[in-house]
């Protein structure tokens, strides 16, 4: 077994399971490490000295490499706890094609859009979608109309030098203002793959008026993606989810084609369980994003096609396990 594979399966079971966040983190870390062996068998000694590998990972290294047939006991173990649900879990996991939500520094994440464009296409994405933020939300260097038209000529020229089996398509996350307006110019808004739509701002505001706003946002012919619908925070002081009247608007979402994210960010993982349970009732399509600001983020996807597993989502409700041609002929439907 590839140690990549062997890594990143084990990262995935231990999320299956409910382990520590900082545990399954190991493994990944590990797993990027160990992309740059070169193949063949490996000693845990020469793993162990590999950046971010320790003992424990250092020995599945050591133990996939062995040879084709060759399973770490570690992933035995965990493969035999989890059973055939885990496995079809994985598999789901595994399937992914892409990622509707990412951000560069060019607003509020840390990396160049080239770096998040790589280390998607190094996870083996074929696609991944850039999604700054737009100009209302200033904290967040939110890209006005002439960046954001900047922004797209640097795209293409990243396009031009990757590689032609991975696509970084344009978009943005755009705020869904007070009246359910989108904050970017309706022309630009056209010229992007993916709009991602999501409240920033009064995020307490009474159900009636935050629904209103929600249902606006959702029927809009540009939005893809109805983002992190809720805009809790479930770790440090935390912040309470929005009221709204989720039925009536995962069935407008339903009604629109437009997917609800499943935002994988560890302080998100949003929408909570019962809602997610919803949507998925009210027949809508699932974009199962991280919200990635970091390349080292993309790992997060995981955690949420975790939770979609366990609801019984397989991949056709999810547009992240797509080829691009249907994700873009799914984003054109209202052209």
């Amino acid at each position: 077994m590839d140690p990549v594979e062997a890594l990143r399966r084990i990262a995935f079971l231990l999320e299956w399971s409910g382990a520590s966040p900082y545990r399954v983190r190991a493994f990944h870390t590990a797993a990027d490490a160990a992309r740059d062996l070169p193949p063949g068998p490996v000693d845990a000694a020469t793993a162990q000295q590999l950046r971010g590998v320790g003992p424990v990972t250092a020995d599945v290294i050591a133990q996939s490499s062995a040879g084709p047939t060759a399973v770490p006991s570690y992933l035995v173990r965990l493969q035999a706890e989890a059973g055939p649900d885990g496995e079809a879990a994985w598999q789901l996991a595994s399937s992914t094609t892409g990622d509707c939500h990412l951000h560069s520094d060019w607003s509020d994440g840390g990396s160049p859009i080239e770096a998040m464009a790589e280390a998607a296409r190094a996870l083996g994405h074929q696609w991944a979608v850039l999604t700054d933020h737009s100009p209302r939300l200033t904290i967040a260097h939110g890209l006005s109309p002439d960046r954001l038209r900047h922004q797209l000529a640097v795209v293409a020229a990243v396009n031009a030098r990757l590689d032609s089996g991975f696509r970084l398509l344009t978009g943005i996350e755009c705020d869904i203002l007070e009246d359910g307006s989108l904050d970017q110019e309706e022309e630009l808004l056209g010229r992007l793959d993916v709009v991602v739509a999501s409240v920033h701002s009064k995020l307490r505001s009474d159900p009636e008026p935050m629904t209103a706003r929600l249902l606006a946002a959702v029927r809009n012919p540009h939005v893809d993606v109805l983002g992190h619908c809720t805009g809790r925070i479930v770790t440090g002081r935390g912040r309470p989810q929005s009221r709204f009247d989720a039925e009536a608007v995962f069935a407008a979402c339903a009604r629109a084609g437009t997917a609800v994210e499943v935002n994988c960010r560890p302080e998100r993982r949003d929408p909570p369980d019962d809602l997610l349970a919803l949507a998925a009732d009210a027949g809508c399509l699932f974009a199962v994003d991280t919200d990635a600001h970091a390349p080292e983020q993309l790992h997060w996807q995981s955690s949420g096609y975790a939770r979609a597993a366990r609801i019984g989502l397989g991949a056709d409700r999810l547009v992240t396990t797509w080829p691009l041609d249907r994700l873009r002929r799914w984003t054109a439907r209202a052209a």
